[in-house]
């Protein structure tokens, strides 16, 4: 259909005729979901290092100029407090463009530092996964932060504070083997793209047809694996009910 451009970013980036959900950057982010203003980042300046002196096509400390370049940050993660409709809480925020949102070392220790953060204030946390996973050029370091993330949000529970888990398009790999699906509540965007492996990597090894809207938010939500699947212009009100309820507001 023909649309104005206007028109679509009105609604968030989402097709007011199909109701298909374009992906949206770290900044559309914030403006849904934070109280204007509100958004005070922490650790802006935390940066990877390149503990392996990786090399594939490029060298990874190249990789990285590339995408401070491209995004003007230092890391795929933006973490901050922020008000949602009035209430204290704090956020992490996955930014694709930068190395397509990979989980490395600096991203797990500024996940860990908002969850500590949160423990410390007793405010709830809200993470936003778009990944395709662990950061390969950083190899067991990456993969640690799953377990490292892990047992900090394992914290966050004995405080009986709420972690709310939104899965957004694509979020994948280590992300979706770790924190991103041990939310107290998880929630999907419309059609979003959740899971291990990619799709064509499964029906080869498993040598047959894999069923229809695998592995979608719809499917999930069908087998259970996630909550709720909750249009992005309706995400607002539905975090800040579920976050004041959860804490007992």
């Amino acid at each position: 259909a023909l649309m104005y451009y206007k028109e679509i970013e009105k609604q968030h980036y989402v097709c007011p005729k199909c109701g298909f959900h374009l992906r949206i950057g770290v900044k559309e982010r914030i403006s849904l979901l934070c109280d204007a203003g509100s958004l005070d980042e922490m650790n802006a300046t935390l940066r990877p290092v390149d503990p392996l002196k990786f090399v594939d096509k490029k060298s990874y400390k190249k990789r990285i100029e590339e995408a401070e370049a491209k995004t003007s940050r230092t890391s795929s993660l933006v973490i901050g407090e922020f008000m949602i409709t009035g209430e204290n809480t704090k956020l992490v925020i996955f930014d694709f463009s930068f190395m397509g949102g990979s989980l490395g070392s600096v991203e797990g220790e500024k996940i860990v530092r908002a969850i500590n953060r949160a423990i410390e204030k007793r405010q709830g946390l809200i993470i936003v996964s778009a990944s395709g996973g662990a950061r390969m050029q950083e190899s067991t370091f990456a993969l640690l932060q799953m377990s490292k993330t892990s047992a900090a949000l394992g914290k966050l529970a004995k405080a009986k504070l709420p972690y709310i888990s939104l899965l957004t398009y694509p979020t994948m790999g280590g992300v979706s083997a770790s924190f991103a699906t041990l939310g107290d509540i998880i929630i999907a965007e419309p059609g979003a793209l959740i899971g291990f492996t990619g799709q064509r990597v499964i029906k080869q090894t498993i040598g047959s047809d894999l069923p229809d809207g695998f592995p979608r938010a719809e499917f999930l939500l069908e087998k259970g694996s996630i909550d709720m699947v909750v249009n992005r212009n309706e995400m607002t009100d539905t975090l800040s009910n579920l976050l004041k309820m959860m804490l007992g507001k």
